[in-house]
């Protein structure tokens, strides 16, 4: 069915997790640099701080939630159905446009 990569980021810089505008932001530029197709987005702020969003593709979806005030730590999924080195290329993207300090990633093929 396709590659489902699940991320725990940690010590990524708190500015990049806080605000859902930047959040938002860094998930678009992780779907236009993979090649994949965005067919909606939602995003909702946390006060003070925190961020959950999802952008659904056509390919499936990516979604995160932030927890800057923890060691700057973010959960996300990236599911892709589509070609099979999109996945990989969402996960490389995602590890350049959030900067963690540390990370773990479990591969499910699907």
């Amino acid at each position: 069915m396709g590659t489902h990569i699940l991320v725990n980021m940690y010590g990524c810089p708190p500015e990049l997790l806080e605000r859902a505008d930047t959040v938002s932001l860094l998930l678009n530029d992780v779907v236009a640099a993979s090649g994949l197709t965005k067919l909606g987005e939602n995003v909702h702020q946390f006060e003070p701080y925190g961020v959950t969003a999802v952008i659904l593709l056509a390919e499936s979806h990516i979604s995160i939630h932030t927890w800057p005030e923890q060691n700057g730590s973010a959960a996300v999924d990236i599911f892709t159905c589509g070609a099979p080195d999109s996945a990989d290329k969402a996960f490389e993207a995602l590890k350049e446009k959030f900067k963690p300090s540390k990370l773990t990633a479990q591969r499910v093929n699907r």
